[in-house]
């Protein structure tokens, strides 16, 4: 057997095996398990919750949706404020609607298009102040009947006696409504609109008997979002038109027992909606489609299997396979057409994805595609840079199609740096490396959205100061502390790839530029701070404060900000001084008391452990920043007591956002026990794994399989590590080691292992 030694980035010792070592795993217990699962049918999506997230600020929504499908149909509790973002609150009794677009987790509220609601009398349709009908025909759930798994929702309107079930196709809705034999209407509202956004245009058109498509406009977060539909019904309809033509009221008899809705949508046209219809719902069992997005939740699910931990930890760890299987959505038709970023119709041979949280997801979610599913995460890049060449910049945060100008740093440089450092180059790489180097220069902030010169953009302030006086100064940008940090490490990511392909001199000035956010630490405090244009440090400074979006932090303050170096912590921990001096320092924050200064604080500041903030995502490398000091007992007390406190099987079961999959994917791998701190560089180092046993099923077909020996609750730590039963010295992997396949075990104990 060969072995080697390399010295990693941070001067860490990792462990490399020959390719002999690395073969997939052969037969193990979790094999039986698996069986014995087929065998007696059991089906991972029973241990899926989609009401986790649902309460609290996790917006999340429960309704049916495929993995990354274009239409989240699902039910709407209210229009407008921060907590319905999703359109739906656990907490609310009441149900207006139930519509075909919705966002899982944000912190902005859009979509919430193409609402049906089923009724037993035509309501009197009145305006509220905000211009919305939704409360006139609003139902009461009845109690304790919502039910939601996988791709199936259901509960019982509590005035009407209405039954309600909702499944979904990649492109399509599917609704059964059970009227038991009374007055049987429906309500198409397409006025209704979450956050009440700017309507720009409503149609609804009746093509036959049975059969009814329209147009919805909105302008709002995605400032030009167009959704068009096509629905049939399995009984004809009478009709009126109501609300400015934006609302259709159907009558479909007397006594009707039971009526079918499949529902189509499009981006593109209401042909294209029509043709996806056709095309993914073909009879009227809409059983066999609740059947068929079941399996496809567990195939999805199945890739991973877990063996101990207790009921919850399972039912929280798949929910969280859901969750971040839920962003982002497919966009083109099944004939392959899609709403290009320069608003014209484009046609692409491979799917084409919207709803890019990139801030958020590059973090754990892109990586952990990386491992689970990498062909769909080259999709993901090469949709990125077809969306930069018809726009003309990367976005930060796209949005059906538009730029929205989210969030700070410009983070589609890791998702696509990682994914080439990892070997999955599925994408063009040479347009991929100039559209990377570009967004170091260009932000989507200052894009003009209406204009047909759309690439002639300027260079954004921050950008400029940076280039000029040599860092971004505070009283002239705003968060220029944060900005500052993510634009060092986005381009020591552009250095990185630079690198790969030999391109020596970018490689030198990426790398140089990587450097900058020493210029931001104030060595008497302690923090990164904001720096004047006149070099002084700005004050007062209390490293507690916070006043969201409107200080030298985004959506924190300098003690979750000051980390934000996951590229160089050796440059980091020097800046501090030494070894000792930066563990004393990180043992602070999270054992300070958790006081949030400031009136208006950011209210993305949550999950407290100290001044540790695992509600918001700047923290969520940080607890395993231990391990590059020689820590690791102090990382894995930290993970443990994060997964253990701030998840939960409850609707107010996140600390935070949701963020379209990033809240869920960090419990994902650290609940396996590893986790990527500088996504672009292919290394994952290790936590406290709460399983027995994790079988991690490649792509490629070989099986990384994740073992704790003498696994118990209150053995939080492990004494050694070992892959392929040779030692591990460190507590880091390589990327590829995973992907070669093998067996990575930790020797559990409840005893500090120094």
């Amino acid at each position: 057997m060969k072995q080697f030694r390399l010295m990693g980035l941070y001067g860490l010792t990792v462990l490399l095996f020959s390719s002999s070592m690395m073969s997939s795993c052969s037969s193990s217990r979790a094999d039986i398990r698996f069986e014995e699962a087929i065998e007696h049918k059991i089906k991972l999506t029973d241990w899926v919750n989609p009401f986790i997230g649902t309460g609290g600020h996790g917006h999340t929504f429960p309704g049916a949706s495929m993995p990354n499908g274009m239409v989240q149909l699902s039910p709407d509790t209210r229009l407008n404020g921060w907590d319905a973002c999703s359109g739906y609150h656990s907490s609310d009794e009441r149900i207006l609607g139930f519509s075909h677009t919705h966002l899982s987790g944000t912190g902005i509220g859009d979509y919430g298009d193409i609402l049906f609601m089923p009724v037993n009398t035509p309501p009197d349709l009145v305006k509220d102040e905000q211009n919305n009908y939704s409360h006139s025909y609003a139902s009461k759930k009845r109690p304790n009947s919502e039910y939601a798994k996988p791709g199936y929702y259901r509960v019982k309107l509590d005035e009407s006696g209405i039954g309600v079930e909702l499944t979904a196709t990649e492109r399509a809705g599917f609704h059964r409504y059970s009227y038991n034999n009374r007055p049987a209407g429906l309500i198409i509202d397409l006025n209704h609109t979450l956050q009440s956004h700017q309507q720009v245009n409503n149609v609804i058109e009746i093509v036959g008997p049975n059969e009814i498509r329209g147009m919805k406009h909105t302008s709002g977060w995605a400032r030009e979002h167009e959704v068009y539909f096509h629905a049939v019904f399995s009984i004809p309809f009478e009709y009126q038109m109501k609300g400015d033509s934006s609302i259709a009221i159907l009558d479909f008899g007397q006594r009707a027992h039971e009526v079918l809705v499949k529902v189509g949508i499009s981006h593109v046209d209401m042909d294209g909606a029509k043709r996806n219809l056709d095309s993914e719902i073909l009879d009227w069992s809409f059983d066999k489609v609740r059947r068929r997005g079941e399996e496809a939740w567990n195939d999805y699910l199945s890739k991973i299997e877990v063996k101990g931990g207790t009921d919850d930890q399972k039912t929280i760890f798949y929910t969280a396979m859901y969750h971040a299987a839920l962003a982002p959505n497919v966009f083109s038709d099944v004939d392959g057409r899609y709403m290009g970023m320069d608003r014209k119709i484009h046609h692409s041979n491979r799917k084409m994805y919207t709803v890019y949280s990139l801030w958020d997801t590059y973090r754990a979610l892109h990586p952990f595609n990386t491992i689970l599913r990498p062909q769909l995460n080259q999709d993901m890049i090469q949709s990125l840079i077809v969306k930069y060449q018809e726009g003309g910049v990367l976005p930060k945060w796209e949005l059906a199609g538009n730029y929205t100008g989210t969030m700070t740093g410009y983070h589609a440089v890791p998702v696509i740096v990682d994914s080439y450092m990892k070997g999955q180059r599925d994408f063009d790489i040479e347009k991929a490396f100039e559209a990377i180097v570009h967004a170091s220069m260009y932000d989507t902030t200052s894009i003009n959205f209406f204009d047909e010169s759309i690439k002639q953009h300027l260079m954004p302030k921050a950008k400029f100061f940076n280039n000029t006086l040599g860092y971004i100064p505070s009283d002239l940008e705003n968060e220029s502390v944060s900005k500052a940090l993510e634009y060092a490490y986005n381009d020591w990511c552009i250095a990185q790839m630079a690198k790969g392909l030999g391109r020596q001199e970018e490689y030198e000035k990426f790398l140089r530029k990587s450097k900058k956010y020493e210029q931001y630490f104030d060595q008497k405090t302690g923090f990164m701070r904001g720096k004047l244009s006149s070099g002084e440090w700005r004050e007062p400074f209390d490293p507690k404060f916070s006043r969201h979006r409107e200080d030298d932090y985004v959506e924190g303050n300098a003690w979750q900000w000051s980390w934000f170096v996951p590229h160089d912590v050796d440059g980091l921990v020097a800046l501090h001084g030494d070894t000792e001096k930066f563990v004393r320092k990180l043992d602070q924050l999270f054992n300070e008391t958790s006081e949030i200064k400031g009136e208006e604080s950011s209210a993305d500041i949550s999950g407290l452990i100290g001044q540790y903030a695992h509600g918001n995502e700047p923290s969520h490398h940080i607890a395993y920043m231990y391990n590059y000091v020689a820590k690791p007992y102090k990382t894995q007390r930290i993970v443990r007591e994060i997964l253990d406190t701030q998840y939960r099987n409850d609707h107010d079961g996140l600390s935070g956002n949701e963020d379209c999959g990033q809240m869920s994917a960090w419990y994902l791998l650290s609940a396996m026990g590893i986790y990527q701190v500088a996504p672009g560089d292919p290394v994952y180092t290790f936590g406290s794994p709460i399983f027995d046993q994790v079988t991690i099923h490649l792509e490629n077909g070989n099986r990384f399989v994740i073992e704790s020996e003498n696994n118990d609750p209150k053995n939080i730590y492990s004494d050694t590590y070992s892959f392929n039963g040779e030692n591990l010295d460190t507590p880091f992997i390589l990327h590829r080691q995973i992907e070669a396949g093998g067996v990575l075990t930790f020797s559990k104990t409840n005893t500090i292992c120094q």
